[in-house]
């Protein structure tokens, strides 16, 4: 666009959250003064990210990438699965309880899927291939229905779907993380839904792709591409303060005696805090995340390196869904026999640790944990004067909404 780009770091890697750690890195960050067991092996083996997210194959993240030329700095290799956590009642032929199933992503899919009963996937199918067809300027697709106007609720009576049936299609496949879709416009769900069967199958069995060497090599791309363009990175730098001129605008930021002059800035919330703008950023929930070393798989997804797994708030007494990601050595992450799975979700109790006990419980013995409890900010209303503040990364599983954000 014809501008000259500082970007100022406070830490001393790339990517802030979004970030890949090395065994060392990542113990200095949670256990400071302590090293890594040796068994784990060395720094090379690992790059472990501090929050748990994928990236949806046909989403908004792959087309700036592209757009953007970073996508030629990574390499990417699909998710094996995306599993979805349900509680069932038994039957006459059948024990209830919790059960991971894998989560279907086409008609055919959710035919062979052990979700559902059999009129129950039917009556599902009959749901993707109405979405599948559907045309926003084709009423003829539309089955009668504005979807601009109805809520979600009306196409569950249409197909008369099961309150469980509607839980993986909102939590699972929608990726909504409460239920508050269901008296959302039907069209907000059915987009959602379109765009996880167009990532379905587009590089893999599973709608999500993930960097080798982990979530860390995006900002280190996009780091790349800037210096190429005549960018300056500054990593190991903080801010003191921001200067504004007499009309009120931003017009630099201050570190120690040496000041760089601006007409925009673009900030984490964090940095706002530390210069004394609290009044630009508001505190909106509490995240808490959980990194796992493992050494095993899930034990209900014995054969998959790599998952992703939502555990929908209804199933678990919540107001918001719980996930798990999955990662190992197929995604040069972690030392070959280990496995990376890091919990995340949005704190609802004082006791938040508490609150992943049912992830916990599917994980089996964890061999190393890290917590952190962590503010969700986003800017105020007093935002504005050339300063542009970014919302803190949620705990959702994706980079959509980090996308829309952008």
């Amino acid at each position: 666009e014809g501008k000259k780009v500082l970007h100022i770091d406070r830490n001393s890697y790339y990517g802030d959250e979004g970030a890949s750690l090395n065994l060392t890195a990542l113990w200095k960050l949670f256990r400071s003064g302590t090293e890594p067991p040796k068994e784990l092996g060395s720094n090379r083996d690992w790059n472990v990210d501090l929050i748990p997210k994928f990236i949806m194959a046909n989403g908004n993240l792959v087309k700036v990438l592209l757009k953007t030329r970073v996508a030629k700095y990574l390499e990417w290799k699909a998710v094996d699965g995306t599993f979805v956590y349900q509680v069932k009642e038994g039957g006459l032929f059948s024990k209830g309880g919790a059960r991971i199933e894998k989560v279907p992503g086409t008609g055919e899919e959710a035919f062979k899927s052990n979700l559902m009963g059999l009129l129950e996937k039917n009556r599902c199918k009959n749901l993707f291939v109405y979405v599948q067809k559907y045309e926003p300027n084709d009423p003829k697709t539309h089955g009668g229905l504005n979807l601009k106007e109805v809520p979600f609720s009306a196409l569950i009576k249409k197909f008369d779907l099961s309150t469980n049936t509607v839980d993986f299609i909102g939590h699972a496949v929608a990726l909504f993380t409460d239920d508050s879709f269901i008296n959302k416009p039907a069209i907000e769900t059915v987009d959602k839904i379109k765009l996880y069967m167009d990532s379905h199958g587009r590089y893999g069995n599973s709608p999500f792709i993930y960097p080798i060497y982990g979530l860390g090599g995006i900002p280190e791309g996009f780091s790349r591409m800037c210096a190429i363009h005549g960018g300056t990175f500054m990593l190991n730098k903080d801010i003191d303060k921001v200067l504004f001129d007499d009309a009120g605008n931003v017009c630099g930021v201050q570190s120690g005696e040496e000041v760089a002059k601006c007409k925009m800035l673009i900030c984490h919330p964090s940095y706002m805090l530390k210069t004394d703008n609290k009044d630009r950023v508001q505190v909106v929930g509490k995240a808490i995340r959980c990194i796992c070393i493992l050494d095993h798989p899930l034990p209900d997804c014995a054969k998959y390196p790599s998952l992703q797994l939502i555990i929908p708030q209804r199933q678990v007494g919540r107001k918001s869904d719980i996930y798990v990601l999955m990662m190992s050595d197929v995604h040069q992450v972690c030392k070959k026999g280990y496995y990376v799975a890091i919990i995340s979700a949005t704190v609802e109790t004082n006791n938040p640790e508490n609150e992943l006990k049912p992830a916990f419980d599917l994980l089996g013995t964890i061999k190393e944990k890290f917590i952190t409890i962590t503010d969700l900010y986003e800017p105020s209303t007093k935002s504005g004067n050339n300063i542009f503040i970014t919302k803190s990364m949620d705990p959702q599983s994706h980079f959509e909404s980090a996308t829309e954000d952008v």
